[in-house]
């Protein structure tokens, strides 16, 4: 599930507060880049459980509202789509969701305004006017309905955003790429499994793993030389113009370039040219574009560059 796109900005994340903090402890810069790659899976689990609290919390908006003194005929017969919607208890119910959440304490117990304000948004809008009023009553019209509630109105939405940045230091880079991984998930989910629909594992294969620890420890064993070959590219650059991410981001680019001969070069240069467009300066991606440029032709003369 963490792909390589967030595993390069984690890392760079973490290397450019290795340099910010004056860090020299490298296991400790190590444990925290684990620390938020967890986080970032602690977040898919936390948005796979929303869909059972928000639930949750319209059956007891529903019983709140039968127990008035004179509740009216719509209090008393509400409509009970979304109480019943069976993705919903499917996922109340998973075991690798049970599992995970009671082993790491993922709760949204102290969260209830956000939840209100979440059922509200799904209650006032068009996707739940057409949900409540569709003919079909399936698992697939109950899975289709969480699946549109999360691509169109909790990603990209600036409330859900400033919330979860307020409650994880770790979250405010990851939020729209976790998304979309909980809407591939949602639309996996097969009512046949039952409460054994496999959630997706923290990273799809061994190889992830390994390429974000060797591309982080790479990044700053051998961070001087790096930067030594950065300073040789940009010697008509003041260094106090140099903007310190664009710096941290070309010293990652160039140790993966270096230490990973199946991932080809445009893969690499791609990737961190549109991580400096995003996390840098407005000028920063055409700038390291051609640093960049000029330091693997230089590796390629040197016959320093091994491609498989």
């Amino acid at each position: 599930m963490i792909n390589r796109i967030l595993i390069r900005i984690k890392v760079l994340q973490i290397v450019f507060a290795f340099y910010q903090t004056g860090n020299s402890d490298l296991k400790v810069a190590e444990n925290e880049l684990k620390l938020s790659i967890k986080r970032s899976y602690d977040l898919y689990h936390y948005f796979l459980l929303l869909i059972v609290e928000v639930t949750r919390m319209y059956e007891r908006m529903i019983d709140t509202k039968k127990s008035k003194f004179r509740p009216s005929e719509k209090e008393m017969n509400p409509d009970v789509r979304l109480l019943n919607n069976r993705l919903s208890l499917q996922i109340s119910e998973n075991e690798a969701l049970l599992k995970y959440n009671k082993e790491h304490g993922i709760s949204w117990a102290d969260d209830t305004d956000f939840i209100k304000k979440i059922l509200d948004l799904i209650l006032k809008s068009d996707i739940y006017a057409d949900y409540i009023g569709k003919r079909d009553d399936s698992f697939e019209t109950d899975r289709e309905f969480w699946r549109l509630v999360f691509k169109r109105l909790i990603s990209n939405n600036s409330f859900v955003e400033d919330y979860l940045e307020e409650k994880s230091i770790y979250w405010n880079e990851d939020i729209a790429i976790i998304e979309s991984f909980v809407i591939k998930t949602i639309r996996r989910f097969d009512e046949q499994l039952g409460s054994k629909n496999e959630l997706m594992p923290m990273f799809s294969n061994n190889g992830d793993y390994e390429f974000v620890i060797k591309l982080f420890r790479q990044s700053l064993l051998h961070g001087d030389k790096y930067r030594a070959l950065i300073d040789k590219h940009t010697s008509n650059w003041e260094s106090e113009r140099l903007a310190n991410m664009d710096i941290v981001i070309m010293q990652v680019a160039i140790a993966e370039l270096l230490n990973f001969p199946t991932i080809p070069i445009t893969v690499t240069l791609n990737e961190y040219i549109d991580a400096a467009k995003y996390y840098s300066t407005p000028k920063s991606g055409s700038f390291v574009n051609g640093v960049l440029d000029s330091i693997v032709a230089e590796l390629k003369k040197e016959n320093q560059l091994s491609k498989i």
